[in-house]
């Protein structure tokens, strides 16, 4: 079953919290940020639920946790609201900026969602070009990564996991492609974008073709395991737990 204030935090640190990613590699986006003429932080406060301040300007995004420093503020109800804005586009309370942000959000930031859409929910057209097949997966990858962290924090399913699990960094990646670490502490979870550099266990794809059939659960991860596909280190059951989590992932971003 699905909850709404986990959804609502699988929504903010594994959708929205690819964006900063989709800045950085996406040529599409990057010129879609050329529109802004002045940076602009955009806080996004669920009530009962997550808050993420979301700042943008020519060069990319940056997300800080928290309503500090924003320039405009849109609030919600209740996750339920949160997520008709990411599943239907429907709109929170604008409470700081109005202007300001109405103009960004019925321009630019719809402009990036929707190419985040059109990456992380691909055609089977578009994915015949390597290119945007690469970036497509990598931006899943990240996607996952996110709302692992996000879930492990809030979904009552994932929460038992998470209490299982120990102290420490995970690096979960694409060998030669992309690493993000997942940070453990006291049984809560951080996705930070950047390789581990001590990690207590890493959990590795061989390729990125590999990755994709993992995230669309179109190839079997017990039989990559055991041809060698999946590289596996260090404490494997905090990689067992973070694949049970996967699994919630799985059910909250289908």
């Amino acid at each position: 079953m699905i909850e709404q204030k986990a959804l609502a935090y699988a929504n903010m640190y594994g959708v929205l919290g690819t964006l900063h990613k989709l800045c950085e590699l996406d040529d599409s986006a990057k010129k879609i940020l050329q529109k802004i003429k002045k940076p602009i932080s955009v806080c996004f406060d669920v009530k009962n639920g997550p808050c993420r301040t979301f700042h943008f300007d020519k060069k990319g995004c940056k997300i800080t946790e928290g309503a500090e420093n924003a320039d405009c503020k849109m609030s919600f109800s209740s996750p339920e609201k949160f997520n008709l804005m990411i599943n239907e586009g429907k709109p929170g309370v604008p409470v700081k900026g109005i202007i300001k942000l109405l103009v960004f959000l019925s321009g630019t930031f719809t402009e990036l969602t929707n190419r985040l859409t059109e990456l992380l929910r691909p055609s089977d057209e578009a994915l015949k070009d390597r290119a945007f097949f690469e970036e497509s997966t990598l931006l899943t990858m990240y996607t996952v990564a996110g709302a692992i962290s996000g879930l492990a924090n809030s979904d009552s399913i994932a929460m038992i996991s998470a209490g299982n699990t120990v102290d420490g960094d995970v690096s979960l990646g694409i060998k030669d492609k992309a690493q993000v670490t997942i940070r453990i502490k006291d049984h809560r979870f951080e996705t930070l974008y950047t390789e581990a550099q001590n990690p207590k266990a890493i959990m590795e794809f061989a390729d990125i073709d590999l990755a994709y059939g993992l995230f669309g659960g179109t190839v079997s991860t017990i039989n990559e395991m055991c041809k060698g596909n999946i590289r596996l280190a260090g404490v494997l059951s905090m990689v067992d737990n973070i694949n049970r989590i996967l699994d919630r992932v799985s059910l909250y971003l289908s």
